[in-house]
């Protein structure tokens, strides 16, 4: 029986196959992660967002976080 000298190229088609489908669901993940605004382009925290969450954690006192609450609003 010959094999005509194509069957190592269907192990690269199916190569290509898989590959296809992995970037095409990547995409749709990474498209999908935009589009609900958690991606890259999501909406940046505020100084005031980080600064209630230092004080949340306890790096800064009751008397740090009200001196720089004031420095941010001014």
């Amino acid at each position: 029986m010959s094999d005509c000298g194509w069957m190592p190229m269907m192990g690269l088609g199916l190569l290509f196959v898989v590959l296809f489908w992995a970037l095409a669901i990547t995409g749709v993940v990474y498209l999908v992660k935009w589009l609900t605004g958690q991606g890259i382009f999501g909406r940046p925290e505020s100084s005031l967002d980080i600064l209630k969450k230092r004080y949340a954690r306890g790096e800064i006192s009751k008397q740090e976080f009200d001196v720089m609450k004031q420095d941010l609003q001014a």
